[in-house]
């Protein structure tokens, strides 16, 4: 049985879809930033005050490793987590990666409220945003087995797509009890 991994930008809904996905499949869902803050006890934002951008990604790099290690979970990554080469080797050799592709106005859209965000306390957000989608997409592709838009779609149906576009991958048996069967 092989993991089922999202990557993609922040605001792409990985989290979300990810939950839904997991509940379709009967799978257990895993959230590395999610995980991050509970071995630390502090929130993303505070890490990245504290220690930096750096800090945070081995911090990333030490959840993804022990979450990969696993078999059968569907996992949300954090947007960056592809930025480390290791990284995107472990997501690859872990199971079938998922990019969920969206644009920088939906980003923007769906983050405008969000201060869990540390990247985008900034007078620019959109400008941030459009430099991290050039450096992150190429990795996003590098690593995709499957490559969906999320954009003004509902997440139900996204989860239908990648269904869909998982089970022509792999046989049925691979992906555990789930409405494929």
């Amino acid at each position: 049985m092989f993991n089922i991994i999202l990557v993609g930008p922040m605001g792409a809904g990985k989290s979300t879809i990810g939950r839904l996905l997991a509940k379709e499949l009967r799978l257990p869902f895993r959230d590395s930033d999610k995980e991050i803050e509970q071995r630390t006890g502090a929130s993303i934002p505070l890490i990245f005050d504290v220690e930096g951008e750096l800090g945070f990604r081995e911090r990333e790099h030490a959840a993804i490793k022990d979450i990969c290690q696993m078999r059968g979970v569907v996992l949300a990554t954090g947007g960056g987590a592809v930025l480390r080469q290791d990284n995107r080797q472990l997501l690859r050799a872990s199971g079938r990666v998922i990019y969920l592709r969206t644009s920088v106005e939906q980003q923007l859209d769906r983050t405008s409220r969000d201060r869990n965000r540390p990247l985008l306390q900034t007078a620019n957000p959109r400008e941030i945003l459009t430099s991290l989608m050039a450096v992150r997409d190429p990795l996003y592709r590098e690593v995709a087995d499957i490559i969906i838009l999320t954009d003004e779609r509902p997440p139900r149906l996204v989860v239908v797509e990648i269904l869909g576009q998982l089970q022509a991958l792999a046989p049925r048996e691979s992906l555990g009890r789930s409405a494929l069967s």
